[in-house]
């Protein structure tokens, strides 16, 4: 199986590993299992280049990540063609608590402000940042179709929605470019949502496939008994994920990570 692997129906080329940036803008009210301080500006240019010599091309980002766009704006300076960016609408990060608007206008406001964060002129892919309501953000509240038309004007080329129930994922892939999902060894419940994007070539990115950190390289043994080569295996097993998208500032743990990746790919 190859590195780089189509996303969907997007045409979009993705890595088989993606960057999750969550912890280079936040660290209050997050669910990993050590705590953990934000890197300072050369950690995390480090970290990127680092990103990059190891063949990764995708990034995710959003608001609701503190600082995670505008760093990365500046991190990027001079590098967009070498990177696929995914950031998100719906939920903002404000004086340690998560609030939601997933309003017409707020997502137009969001989208707006992410490429002036990000210093682009368009997002690779723009998904929705569920509370959990799926079906109610996608068949009720008008945020999908709000993506749809900024797709048409040119500020995003691929839209779609993170995930937090099976019938939501299931309808978002017969509706979206992309969906985000929950998929590990131990979280397979999604199985179904991860089966519906193969089936409307919708592109899968899975979330959580390291259990949020509980899950390390550090955790690893031999050949037998990895569970990060576990998780690898069974999520790019699966002929529709695009990409896995693993977050971390430790460079030993993504180079792990990677060859843990390119081990499950043969």
């Amino acid at each position: 199986m190859s590195w780089l692997r189509p996303l969907g129906r997007t045409g979009l080329q993705v890595s088989a590993l993606g960057l999750g940036t969550v912890k280079l803008g936040r660290d209050q009210a997050v669910k990993y299992p050590r705590q953990f301080t934000l890197p300072d500006e050369r950690s995390a240019a480090n970290l990127l280049a680092r990103a990059r010599e190891l063949g990764i091309n995708l990034l995710d980002t959003a608001p609701a990540y503190g600082s995670s766009e505008e760093r990365l704006g500046r991190l990027l300076s001079g590098q967009r063609g070498d990177w696929i960016i995914c950031s998100k609408v719906g939920e903002e990060f404000e004086q340690g608590r998560s609030r939601f608007d997933f309003s017409p206008a707020h997502t137009r406001a969001s989208v707006r402000r992410s490429l002036r964060r990000l210093h682009t002129d368009v997002l690779d892919i723009v998904l929705v940042h569920s509370n959990g309501d799926d079906l109610q953000i996608i068949e009720q509240l008008g945020t999908l179709e709000t993506l749809a038309e900024l797709k048409k004007e040119g500020l995003l080329r691929a839209f779609g929605i993170s995930t937090k129930t099976v019938a939501g994922g299931v309808t978002a892939a017969q509706c979206c470019d992309v969906v985000m999902l929950t998929y590990s060894p131990s979280r397979q419940e999604e199985l179904p949502v991860l089966d519906a994007c193969l089936e409307n070539n919708c592109g899968a990115l899975v979330k959580k496939a390291l259990d949020s950190g509980y899950l390390t390289p550090a955790d690893q043994g031999g050949a037998v008994g990895n569970p990060v080569l576990a998780s690898m295996n069974l999520v790019l097993g699966h002929p529709g994920t695009g990409a896995a998208v693993v977050g971390t500032i430790n460079p030993l743990h993504l180079q792990a990570n990677v060859e843990a990746a390119r081990r499950a790919l043969g």
